[in-house]
């Protein structure tokens, strides 16, 4: 990584903070719009951090061939086996040239960073996934580019060069101490002695989108690798494209990717776009205009405080209200749902190892509306608190090491040899592995699940979630008891108990009884 490893710190701190810019962008009317059907954009994603995933070489490093190889464990194309995920599709950070082992500062657009393996490697990812089903977006990362990309070393060796304006140059109104959206400093001196500006840091200047060029540039980016073979993108920091904490620069954000929408559509009509604007729901709502999704960061929160606490922090009361805010800008909107991600604790972490609290995280992720995000090793039980590179580790394959084991850093969290592994939870039946793939099949088994509106269900007692999934007028009731204890609650007497994570569970007339930690569906 060239001895910037320090530098993810730097990288993380915004979303460490997550503070609400309180800015909110107007409705802004395209013909195109988001008319579009949602079509197979549906399904469970998987988040794959390539470095760490699985190696073909023996180099320590995961590869894209690794990915390829392993498809199968995530999802084998035979929706009557039982071994695999079955996801319906993956997101890739990541996996062009980059200085940085995270690769979220590209030196070149047109390619895949040598250590992951070649366009040739990707083509051959895609194709494979498509024979699955499985759709495969990738992490485009456009609001700025490594330092050392040619285009800003050639910047700034001449001031008079095309690329010069491809960067954000301070003049003499500037004011060198303006701080960014969490505070940081945001102007930095360059070697050539102007100053440039930077979201996150020194090493990732901000590209100039006031500027045709780049935005010409970048849909051109965008159409390379959906001709390569990828079906859209998680497209990283969407709110910082322009100043998304102005409403001037929220409104240029949208405009922006409501051209970069549209363009990508000319390419492949299906095209999957899901945009991290990590701040309040009110903020995020309105890039429903550009996007098919974003995620729900409100939401996440709630889900994992709840089950950590036992107690119940509102979670359906939540995503109705999300839910009802974001179909107002798109009709046919998919809320990004998720736990935790590569840039959090992971939730096993937050849960302090409860594995029967992460199969209730798990069971809500899996029954809420939405595209649910899976981060890798979040099925296992992985652990990991920051700094980033210890919530990347490389994910365990094996009890001890074998084939394809990652050891590009030394595990602090994931050693192995304690029973969060493949291996090991391949042997035992009520495994956390298994459970993520009892509930992913289970969810893609009731259309009420995957497509179905969502209506929260008042129960008295505050260690139950429950709520409603409705679609073309058939319901599926879902109850999760959080707590450590069987509840026993009053229900209506009509519907069947069809599914129970757990059990112990039974339903008899106007009574219900849920074992701990249990999730149950009645319909």
């Amino acid at each position: 990584m060239k001895g910037k490893k320090w530098t993810t710190l730097a990288l993380s701190l915004p979303l460490v903070l997550s503070l609400s810019t309180g800015t909110y962008a107007e409705t802004l009317h395209s013909d195109k719009g988001q008319t579009t059907k949602t079509g197979n954009k549906n399904g469970v994603f998987y988040e794959l951090y390539v470095n760490s995933f699985y190696d073909t070489n023996g180099d320590g490093h995961g590869d894209l061939k690794g990915v390829t190889k392993k498809l199968d464990y995530l999802n084998d194309g035979n929706p009557a086996t039982e071994n695999d995920l079955q996801v319906n599709g993956i997101w890739m950070m990541p996996i062009n040239p980059s200085p940085s082992y995270h690769k979220y500062d590209v030196t070149d657009y047109y390619n895949v960073d040598p250590q992951y393996g070649s366009l040739q490697d990707f083509r051959k990812l895609t194709a494979e996934a498509h024979k699955r089903n499985v759709k495969v977006i990738m992490d485009l990362v456009i609001n700025h580019t490594s330092n050392e990309h040619p285009w800003f070393v050639d910047a700034l060796k001449n001031k008079n060069s095309k690329y010069h304006d491809y960067y954000i140059w301070a003049d003499k109104n500037t004011d060198l101490n303006e701080k960014g959206p969490w505070g940081q400093q945001v102007w930095h001196k360059a070697s050539n002695g102007e100053y440039f500006y930077a979201t996150f840091w020194e090493g990732m200047p901000d590209l100039n989108y006031d500027n045709p060029k780049v935005q010409e540039e970048m849909i051109n980016v965008g159409k390379f690798w959906l001709e390569q073979g990828a079906d859209g993108f998680r497209l990283d920091a969407a709110m910082h494209i322009f100043k998304g904490q102005t409403p001037e620069g929220a409104k240029k954000n949208i405009e922006w990717w409501n051209e970069f929408r549209d363009a990508m559509r000319e390419t492949n009509p299906n095209t999957y776009l899901v945009g991290e604007v990590w701040d309040k729901p009110e903020v995020v709502a309105p890039y429903y205009q550009s996007l098919d999704s974003t995620f729900n960061f409100d939401l996440a929160e709630k889900i994992v405080n709840s089950v950590k606490s036992g107690t119940d922090q509102g979670v359906a009361t939540a995503a109705v209200a999300t839910d009802a805010m974001f179909k107002s800008y798109n009709p046919n909107k998919i809320d990004g749902i998720f736990l935790t991600n590569h840039d959090q604790n992971r939730v096993m972490s937050e849960l302090s190892g409860d594995v029967n609290k992460a199969k209730s995280a798990a069971s809500i992720l899996l029954t809420l509306p939405g595209n649910p995000f899976i981060y890798y090793g979040e099925e296992l039980g992985m652990t990991g608190q920051k700094p980033d590179e210890l919530i990347r580790e490389p994910f365990r394959w094996y009890e001890g090491n074998g084939i394809g084991q990652t050891s590009w850093e030394t595990p602090v969290y994931n050693a192995g040899h304690n029973g969060i592994s493949v291996e090991a939870e391949n042997k035992q039946k009520d495994s956390l592995l298994n459970h993520y793939r009892e509930m992913i099949r289970v969810r893609q088994q009731h259309e009420e699940l995957v497509k179905g509106d969502l209506q929260s269900l008042q129960v008295d007692n505050p260690q139950v979630i429950a709520y409603s999934r409705t679609y073309k007028q058939n319901s599926i009731q879902v109850y999760h008891n959080i707590s450590n204890q069987p509840v026993t609650l009053k229900v209506s007497n009509k519907g069947k108990l069809i599914f129970s994570s757990e059990k112990g569970a039974k339903k008899e007339q106007e009574t219900l009884v849920i074992p701990a930690n249990t999730t149950v569906l009645i319909k």
